[in-house]
């Protein structure tokens, strides 16, 4: 991957600078990688590898110049200049809402559907919802041995999922708490800090949100099961990293525990961790900074013999966005997509 060169487009968010982080990690070279933003942000200079990179004006950029662009820079941004972007020859994965559900689109995981990419002659290819990547990650190898029918998610979204203006909302409302100053939310609609808030992105007339839409239809797309029976239901809880989500599913086959752990276990990018006599199970302060899903609390529905509950928990920012894009961008390339 490091003879590619790369463009990080809303390089100055939080997901933006955790995609430098992990071409970092990846050894891209500084000379390899740029940064865009809005206007506003031109010539900041990000530290990467030791080295300074200078954000240019997004409106400026030529995209002739790179291999692959990584945005995450908002739906509306994405719709302009993805389009743009793709037709200059670089490849777009993006990590808005924007372009998921473009039947034309690929949604890509990479260790679950990558080479859905064969079905596609796009340039454009979609990064999934935070919460959705790591409960897929968990259904599909679940989904292999059994067969799954129905998923029922309930969800627990940290702050950061919302960008630094969520997480800034949390620490001066617990500031405001702790000091017995009234509270005046202001990025979320109500109280965070010391709260659960059953609402992430906006209503519709179905009575879900759009963020619980997203994770029912983007699974469906993903595992490629358009008929599956799953509803979601997501929730912000004051939590700074780290997204976890509470699946109820039910499959084809019979339900073997053992069976199910195993094959977790042996699916690349997930982690169990379950020994409740032990009070082992991943909690999301495990999961941030990691580059795993990771799933406890296992256990088999008391009634129904096809059906299992579990808990799963990830660092929403870096599975859940930054990290899956450049795991696409890294197949991208060893995959011979550029001709290598």
């Amino acid at each position: 991957m490091q003879s590619r060169k790369f463009i990080i487009v809303g390089a100055t968010g939080r997901v933006g600078r955790e995609m430098l982080k992990v071409l970092g990690e990846f050894k891209v070279p500084a000379e390899n990688v740029g940064a865009a933003a809005s206007e506003r942000s031109e010539g900041t200079k990000l530290d990467y590898l030791g080295s300074k990179i200078e954000v240019q004006n997004l409106s400026n950029v030529d995209f002739s110049k790179y291999d692959i662009g990584l945005f995450s820079a908002g739906g509306s941004v994405s719709e302009i200049y993805a389009p743009k972007a793709a037709n200059q020859g670089c490849v777009v994965i993006d990590n808005t809402s924007f372009f998921r559900m473009h039947n034309d689109i690929p949604l890509i995981v990479p260790e679950i559907n990558f080479e859905d990419l064969k079905r596609y002659n796009s340039k454009i290819i979609s990064n999934p919802n935070c919460s959705t990547i790591q409960m897929v990650m968990a259904l599909k190898p679940l989904h292999d041995a059994f067969g799954l029918t129905e998923v029922v998610a309930s969800t627990y979204q940290a702050v950061s999922g919302a960008g630094q203006k969520g997480v800034d909302e949390l620490m001066e409302q617990t500031e405001q708490i702790i000091n017995g100053n009234p509270i005046h939310p202001h990025h979320f609609k109500r109280q965070i800090a010391f709260n659960l808030i059953p609402q992430i992105d906006s209503f519709t007339d179905s009575l879900y949100t759009k963020e619980e839409l997203k994770m029912m239809n983007e699974t469906k797309k993903i595992l490629g099961l358009p008929d599956i029976n799953i509803t979601a239901t997501c929730v912000r809880v004051p939590v700074i990293v780290g997204h976890a989500v509470d699946v109820f599913a039910k499959f084809e086959k019979s339900v073997d525990l053992k069976t199910a752990k195993d094959c977790l276990n042996d699916f690349e990018g997930i982690s169990v961790i379950d020994d409740p006599d032990n009070f082992e199970f991943a909690t999301p302060i495990d999961a941030e900074s990691k580059n795993d899903v990771f799933v406890s609390r296992l256990r088999k529905h008391p009634t129904i013999d096809n059906a299992l509950h579990f808990w799963c928990v990830a660092d929403n920012v870096r599975k859940g966005a930054a990290l899956n894009a450049v795991q696409i961008a890294e197949k991208l390339c060893q995959k011979g997509f550029f001709g290598n």
